[in-house]
């Protein structure tokens, strides 16, 4: 099957998910805040750094319906743009977060593969995102994001990690989940650097390990 097939089989498959908690999650919804717990003491953490970011635009990179915004995101930063391929999750983003939110910015109706970006940010967040996008794509989505990058800004990356070393191919909604080498060897291709590493506690024992990293260019 041809790349293109599969990134048109994924959208299509994302498209009749309904633009919910547990839809988004893959029935997993009750881990919401357990994940945004995680999430923020991460950034919090990158925010004392000797050099942090600074917060006055971020970015949502498959940003759904816009659970990381709202709950995360919007706390933090002055601005907060999302992209997202889908377009019953980004009328669903807009009204969890609020049209008249003064804090949202720009939404994007594109697929990481064809996104780039046209503003200079402080943070880029891309959460279970990344595994729609095929090794070549990845570098080069996040090459176009490094390169778009304020002084001191960041890539997040919180992703599942394969325990094995072999990819796990998900047949459902055509995503790949990578092993922890793999994910070194992409971030190294595009030429970022890890600033912290860390893992995300208190999930289901049934679910992927899921791993952050905090990224800037070499």
């Amino acid at each position: 099957m041809t790349q293109h097939k599969l990134y048109k089989n994924a959208a299509n498959y994302w498209a009749k998910v309904p633009a919910t908690l547990n839809g988004v999650l893959g029935g997993f919804g009750h881990i919401s805040d357990i994940d945004i717990g995680g999430s923020r003491t991460f950034l919090n953490h990158l925010l004392t750094l000797q050099d942090p970011p600074n917060t006055n635009i971020a970015l949502d990179c498959g940003a759904g319906i816009g659970r990381v915004s709202k709950n995360l995101l919007i706390s933090y930063f002055d601005k907060v743009d999302l992209v997202e391929q889908d377009e019953k999750f980004i009328n669903a983003a807009k009204e969890n977060i609020g049209e008249d939110n003064a804090k949202l910015g720009t939404i994007y109706h594109l697929s990481l593969q064809h996104f780039k970006p046209e503003k200079m940010y402080d943070l880029i967040w891309c959460q279970w995102i990344l595994g729609c996008l095929n090794d070549y794509d990845l570098i080069n989505f996040l090459i176009r994001c490094s390169k778009s990058l304020t002084t001191n800004g960041l890539i997040i990356v919180k992703e599942n990690i394969s325990s094995s070393n072999e990819l796990d191919y998900d047949e459902k909604d055509y995503s790949v989940t990578r092993p922890y080498e793999l994910m070194l060897m992409l971030f190294d291709a595009a030429c970022l650097k890890i600033v912290k590493t860390d893992v995300q506690v208190d999930f289901p024992d049934e679910i992927y390990s899921v791993h952050m990293f905090a990224l800037k260019p070499k």
